[in-house]
């Protein structure tokens, strides 16, 4: 297993409900298949740097687990297809 850090910015259309069911399913998935989260950091309604689609602000969140490579694919397929997902990000982190 190797470290990675993941940042997605949900739709900020969500009340606080609906962010939590998404971040606690992603979270799910993770730790279902064998992984780990280590953290996660919300990081609350944020300004876009730039309008994606007709957003002009998003909620942050981050995670930091622990996890194989099937997992990330799954989290990436995952994310993609959701609605709300505005944009994400997956890193592997160094030694």
């Amino acid at each position: 297993m190797h470290a990675y850090e993941t940042m997605f910015i949900l739709s900020p259309a969500f009340d606080d409900e609906e962010i939590d069911g998404l971040v606690s399913k992603f979270e799910e998935l993770i730790t279902s298949n064998g992984g780990e989260v280590t953290k996660t950091d919300r990081m609350g309604r944020r300004r876009l740097a730039y309008v994606i689609g007709d957003h002009t602000e998003g909620y942050y969140v981050v995670f930091y687990f622990n996890a194989t490579a099937d997992i990330v694919a799954e989290l990436e397929r995952v994310y993609r297809i959701t609605d709300g997902v505005v944009r994400y990000l997956i890193i592997r982190k160094d030694k």
